[in-house]
């Protein structure tokens, strides 16, 4: 079983700028991908930015420029730099990892959240 704690929300006023965490934890085999997702009230989860093992990353057009996602895979540990934040980047982010084991088994791992509120 693989546990992803997320870290790092809060209150940032629009413009500003928060970096979230998000460990994993547990029996963790294979390459992966981890990425970020986010919720806002009233709207879709829609992903943020994505992150696999080899380092390659995609961005939601959305932040693309203002957030940069980055793991250690030594830490089993993905990052998210969200700078120049705005009012419409408010909302529950959640880490996710996805991947295959050893035995080609898909796995699919979601974090509990981190709030994110963007106001002044």
């Amino acid at each position: 079983q693989v546990q992803l704690v997320e870290s790092g929300g809060g209150l940032v006023q629009p413009g500003g700028s928060l970096r979230l965490s998000c460990v994993a934890s547990g029996s963790i085999s294979g390459g992966n991908a981890m990425g970020w997702y986010r919720q806002a009230p009233g709207k879709e989860r829609e992903l943020v930015a994505s992150i696999t093992s080899g380092g390659r990353t995609n961005y939601a057009d959305s932040v693309k420029g203002r957030f940069t996602i980055s793991r250690d895979n030594a830490k089993m540990t993905v990052y998210l730099q969200m700078n120049s934040l705005k009012a419409e980047d408010a909302a529950g982010y959640r880490c996710n990892m996805i991947g295959r084991t050893a035995a080609f088994q898909p796995y699919d791992y979601w974090g509990q959240g981190t709030q994110v509120t963007v106001s002044s």
